[in-house]
C-alpha cells in the first residue's frame, strides 16, 4: 500500500471529521487529488470512517463521475442528449475520436486525455457542449473540438480553453466561464433583482405560524413539477416530532433540456439563500444543505462566496439580522453524476452519504429525512419565490398566473427554435404564445416537462402551461417537422435506462422491454398488436415502479402513442403469414464473412 496514498486519504477524511456520512464528500476529494477511488483507497476510507469496504464501494460504482480505475489527467465528457444530438453533436463526437485517436469510453495511450458521454449538463441552450473537468464548453463543431484537442496538448489546462466570458456572472473572477445566461425575458419574481435582506427582515418581524402561513396564503406551489403546495410541506415539517430539522434546497436539475437552476445559482444566489434562510426560521432549522449537482462544479465557488458574504453580514450564522437564538447556516453538497438524485429522497441518500437510491413513502420526509430527522426538500425556483412572497406580501404574488397556479414560471427552452433560452413567464400562458417567444411558429411537436413530461402536438399549442393542464419543471424541447419524433422517444428511454437505480423490476426491465419493442417498429418489424402492448406496458411500468423515475419514465411512448398515433401506425404491418422476422441471418453473419473472406453457402 502506497504511503503517500495512505497519507492523503487520512488528510481528506480527517477535514471531514472521518464522518461516514461525509462519504460523498471524502470519497469525490480522493477521486480528484488521486485519478480515481482504487480498492486501496476504498480500504482506507473504510478504516478512517468505521464502516464496511462494500459501503464505500456501492457509492463509488453508483454516480457517473467516480471511478475505480484511473483516467486521464483531462476527462473530455461530450453531452450527447437529444437537443446536442440535434445540434450535431454527433459530428463533434467523430472529430474528438480522430484528433484523439480512442474511442468514447478510452483514455489516450499516455494516459493523458480520457473521452466520455454523458447526459444532459444543463447546456441546451448553447449546444453541442461538453465538460473538459469541470470547466463547460460551449458552441461546440467538429473544427473547434479538433482545436480544443490541440490547445489540451500543449497546456492540459481546461480553464485556458475559455477564451472569453459569458454574460453576467459568467465573468466573475470565481467563475470565468463561457456559458451564457441567455435570459429573454425576466419577469417580476425570480429573475427580478431582491434588496439584501429585506425578505428576510421582513420574516423575522414575524413569528415562524405566520411566515407558514404567508406562503400558504401566497397559495405558492413547488416549481419542481409535481406542485405541492409549500407552506403545507412546511407546516408539516415544523409539525412533526423531533428537536433537529433540515432544510434541503434540490439544486440537481439533470432532465434534459433543463437550465434555468444554472442562470438562477448564477444571477440571483443572494434571492435563492435567503429564501433558504426563511424556510429555516419556518420549519426550526439551523441546517441548511444546497445540494449542487457535479455538472456546475464551476459555479461552487462563487456560491461559497456568496454564503461566506452572508455571514459577515449577517445574514447568515448565529442571531441572524440581531435575532437571538436564530442561529442557521448552509453548506454545499456536490453530487456526482446522477440524475436520480433529482428525486428527493434519492437526494437524501446521497447527502447521507450513500447511494442516491430512493426511500419508501411513507415515511415522507417532512416526517423523517435527512438524518431520520424532519426535512423540507425544495427546489432552487420555490425558495426564489419565498423570498418574493416575503418581500412583497402573498397578495402581491397570488395575483400573478393562473387561478390554480399563482406567480411566474422560469422555462428553459431549447431546440428548433430561434431564441433558445431562459424565459420567466406568467403561469397560464399559452403554448403557443411561449412558442412566439422564442420563434418556433413553424413546431411539429414541443416536450413540455423534459422526457418524463408530454409531447404535445399542434393541435394542443392552445393549452396553457400551469399544474392543471402542462405542469413543468422548467423544460420545453421544441421539435420541428423535419424530426423523426420515434428516434427522439428512442433517445429519452435510452436515456432513462441509463439512468435509472435499478432497484424495482418495473423501471429496470419494463423500459428496456419499451425501447426493445420500439427499436423493432423503427426498424420496419412492429405489428399494429405492439401498439396496444405498450400502452399495457407503459401503464404497468407507471403503476408499479418505486418512485419518481419509474412513475414517468414511459410518458415519452405514451404521451406520442396519444398525441402522434400516426407515426407508430405507418411503420406497423400485419405480417401475412402471421409472423414477423425477428432474427437477421445476413447480418449475424456478417462477421464470419468478413473472417472468411466469401459469402455463406446456406445463407
Amino acid at each position: 500500500m502506497s504511503k503517500s496514498l495512505e497519507a492523503d486519504v487520512k488528510k481528506i477524511c480527517k477535514a471531514c471529521g472521518n464522518d461516514r456520512t461525509r462519504m460523498m464528500d471524502i470519497v469525490r476529494s480522493v477521486q480528484e487529488q488521486c485519478g480515481c477511488v482504487s480498492g486501496e483507497a476504498m480500504d482506507l476510507i473504510a478504516r478512517e470512517v468505521s464502516c464496511h469496504r462494500v459501503e464505500v464501494e456501492s457509492v463509488v460504482s453508483f454516480y457517473a463521475f467516480l471511478s475505480t480505475r484511473p483516467k486521464g489527467k483531462v476527462v473530455i465528457r461530450l453531452c450527447d442528449d437529444v437537443i446536442d444530438e440535434m445540434k450535431g453533436s454527433d459530428q463533434v463526437a467523430a472529430a474528438l475520436k480522430t484528433e484523439l485517436g480512442i474511442d468514447f469510453g478510452e483514455t489516450t495511450a499516455d494516459g493523458a486525455i480520457t473521452l466520455e458521454h454523458t447526459p444532459c449538463i444543463g447546456m441546451c441552450d448553447q449546444a453541442p457542449a461538453a465538460m473538459v473537468n469541470d470547466e463547460v464548453v460551449t458552441y461546440l463543431s467538429g473544427d473547434a473540438a479538433r482545436s480544443m484537442v490541440r490547445s489540451l496538448r500543449e497546456h492540459m489546462d481546461p480553464k485556458k480553453l475559455v477564451g472569453r466570458f459569458g454574460d453576467g456572472n459568467n465573468g466573475h473572477d470565481l467563475v470565468r466561464s463561457m456559458v451564457h445566461n441567455n435570459i429573454r425575458q425576466s419577469g417580476e419574481v425570480v429573475l427580478a433583482p431582491l434588496a439584501e435582506g429585506a425578505a428576510l427582515k421582513n420574516a423575522l418581524a414575524m413569528s415562524p405560524a405566520e411566515v407558514i402561513r404567508d406562503v400558504k396564503t401566497a397559495r405558492l406551489r413547488g416549481r419542481g413539477g409535481a406542485g405541492f403546495p409549500t407552506g403545507m410541506k412546511w407546516e408539516f415539517t415544523r409539525n412533526a416530532p423531533g428537536t433537529q430539522r433540515y432544510v434541503l434546497c434540490n439544486a440537481d436539475e439533470g432532465e434534459p433540456g433543463t437550465f434555468k437552476d444554472r442562470v438562477i445559482l448564477t444571477e440571483r444566489p443572494d434571492v435563492l439563500i435567503e429564501g433558504m434562510t426563511i424556510a429555516g426560521y419556518a420549519i426550526g432549522s439551523d441546517t441548511g444543505v444546497l445540494y449542487l449537482r457535479a455538472e456546475y462544479a464551476y459555479l461552487r465557488s462563487f456560491l461559497e462566496q456568496a454564503l461566506h458574504d452572508r455571514r459577515n453580514k449577517g445574514l447568515l450564522g448565529k442571531d441572524i439580522c440581531g435575532k437571538k437564538g436564530f442561529n442557521f447556516d448552509i453548506r454545499i453538497q456536490m453530487g456526482a453524476g446522477a440524475y436520480i438524485c433529482g428525486e428527493e429522497t434519492s437526494l437524501i441518500s446521497s447527502v447521507e452519504g450513500l447511494r442516491g437510491d430512493p426511500k419508501n413513502r411513507p415515511p415522507f420526509p417532512a416526517q423523517k429525512g435527512l438524518h431520520q430527522c424532519p426535512t423540507t426538500v425544495n427546489n432552487v425556483e420555490t425558495f426564489c419565490c419565498v423570498s418574493r412572497i416575503l418581500e412583497k406580501g402573498p397578495g402581491w404574488f397570488a395575483q400573478m398566473g393562473s387561478k390554480g397556479s399563482p406567480g411566474t414560471k422560469v422555462l428553459s427552452i431549447s431546440g428548433d427554435c430561434h431564441r433558445p433560452g431562459v424565459y420567466e413567464v406568467p403561469f397560464g400562458i399559452k403554448l403557443s404564445d411561449v412558442l412566439k417567444l422564442c420563434g418556433a411558429e413553424d413546431a411539429a411537436a414541443v416536450q413540455v416537462g423534459g422526457p418524463s413530461g408530454t409531447m404535445v402536438s399542434p393541435a394542443e399549442f392552445g393549452r396553457t402551461i400551469c399544474y392543471d393542464d402542462l405542469a413543468t419543471g422548467g423544460s420545453v424541447m421544441v421539435f420541428g417537422p423535419k424530426r423523426n419524433l420515434l428516434k427522439v422517444v428512442r433517445k429519452f428511454l435510452e436515456f432513462f435506462i441509463e439512468e435509472s437505480c435499478g432497484y424495482c423490476t418495473p423501471c429496470r426491465v419494463g423500459n428496456v422491454l419499451l425501447l426493445e419493442r420500439l427499436n423493432r417498429i423503427l426498424d420496419g418489424r412492429g405489428e399494429p398488436s405492439d401498439l396496444p402492448y405498450l400502452e399495457r406496458l407503459g401503464q404497468t411500468i407507471k403503476t408499479a415502479a418505486r418512485c419518481g423515475l419509474g412513475q414517468t419514465s414511459p410518458n415519452p411512448v405514451l404521451t406520442t402513442l396519444k398525441s402522434f398515433r400516426s407515426a407508430y401506425e405507418s411503420l406497423v404491418k400485419e405480417a401475412p403469414d402471421g409472423l414477423q422476422p425477428s432474427f437477421d441471418i445476413g447480418a449475424a453473419l456478417g462477421d464470419a464473412k468478413t473472417i472468411t473472406g466469401r459469402e455463406s453457402v446456406h445463407f
